[in-house]
């Protein structure tokens, strides 16, 4: 297609060229997270800040890393993805927030996708509505193995991906509530863990792709804990997570390097 970039090399929304990023791509939704996750890089640079992607680049065990924000929602996600594999990305752990729908899944606890429930729009426009978002089976692995290694507070299953924040959380108020209203009832009953906005575009894309995808959450709250009167703190410190992410990545470096499969 064609670039509509002002400078050619770069790639038109996140303004990166190749051999600026690595192979392997942290992906928080906050632009802000981004220098925070970029500390557990060594050598870490700003590669570019352009709308809501901002790039960092540095290194973990001596393999090129990168970390890449995508704004909020499926659209934005997307993007990054597609314009960091045309860059030489081929691995991507996506490190967000969510909210809780078991009621043991308690604030502060981490969740790891092992699915995601379609009910957003930008997976729709790559693949028919019953192909499944799933996850890289390495990448979980991966992940539950770093977070029982950590003692981390950890749960693994299914998400919910939506496009509408509000829709979640004031369903009552839409014109379509009861549509909303009645699918979240669904999503309980079949013991969908949490809620949030990113990973069902990112897991289907990568599928397009051919390229290794995982998610990982903090669980800021719980809503069906909230409507119970039980405890429920909101929670916003996001180092769990982003320690589980970046020693994922540590451990799929190793993986790939005993399979001769490093890239620098």
């Amino acid at each position: 297609m064609k670039n509509y970039s002002e400078d050619l090399n770069r790639q038109y929304h996140i303004q990166v060229a190749k051999g600026e990023v690595g192979r392997y791509v942290i992906m928080p939704g906050d632009p802000k997270r981004c220098e925070k996750i970029a500390r557990y890089l060594d050598n870490a640079e700003l590669i570019a800040d352009n709308r809501e992607f901002v790039t960092y680049t540095g290194n973990l065990d001596g393999v090129k890393v990168s970390v890449t924000s995508t704004g909020i929602g499926g659209p934005s996600a997307a993007i990054a993805m597609e314009e960091l594999h045309n860059c030489g990305a081929d691995t991507f752990i996506r490190i967000g927030t969510c909210g809780g729908i078991q009621e043991n899944v308690k604030s502060g606890d981490i969740v790891i996708a092992t699915g995601a429930v379609r009910m957003e729009g930008t997976s729709r426009e790559y693949a028919p509505i019953e192909y499944p978002a799933v996850p890289d089976f390495d990448i979980v692995q991966s992940m539950v193995s770093v977070a029982q290694q950590k003692k981390y507070p950890y749960h693994v299953g299914v998400v919910q991906c939506k496009d509408s924040f509000y829709g979640q959380h004031e369903p009552e108020t839409k014109p379509v509530g009861y549509e909303l209203m009645n699918k979240w009832e669904a999503w309980k009953k079949m013991g969908c863990l949490a809620s949030e906005m990113e990973s069902a575009a990112l897991f289907i894309v990568g599928n397009y792709l051919r390229v290794r995808v995982g998610s990982c959450f903090l669980v800021m709250a719980n809503q069906e804990r909230e409507k119970k009167g039980l405890k429920n703190p909101v929670v916003h410190d996001t180092d769990m997570a982003i320690r589980l992410a970046v020693d994922t990545i540590k451990e799929l470096i190793r993986r790939d390097e005993y399979e001769g499969e490093r890239v620098n």
